[in-house]
């Protein structure tokens, strides 16, 4: 029985800080610049759209994105041009096909 109260915990707590994220509709509301890349090997993460926010995962692009900005982790701005963002992605069609490319910006999203 404590081991299931144990686990319980541990996975309400691990998905406490899930990689939740709110689109703003202008640049300087954004923690962070977002470009939409046409291929994935553009891109420096690879991120999946979960439809519910315990599917959200921690800093591995799958992203859960919240109705209110007070409810994200990290608020983004998509922009127009590549040169103008801090973070490229690609939208993939599986969860499994997330991820980083680009190791040296993962920082961006802690």
């Amino acid at each position: 029985m404590k081991n299931l109260i144990l686990i319980t915990l541990l996975f309400a707590f691990g998905t406490a800080n899930a990689q939740k994220v709110f689109s703003v509709n202008y640049s300087n509301q954004a923690d962070i610049k977002v470009f939409v890349t046409k291929y994935s090997n553009q891109a420096d993460l690879l991120v999946y759209k979960v439809k519910y926010e315990n599917q959200a995962g921690q800093n591995d692009g799958n992203w859960f994105f919240t109705e209110y900005s007070n409810q994200s982790k990290k608020k983004i701005y998509f922009v127009d041009y590549e040169n103008q963002a801090d973070l490229k992605i690609y939208f993939v069609e599986y969860s499994n096909q997330a991820g980083w490319r680009n190791n040296s910006k993962k920082s961006l999203l802690y």
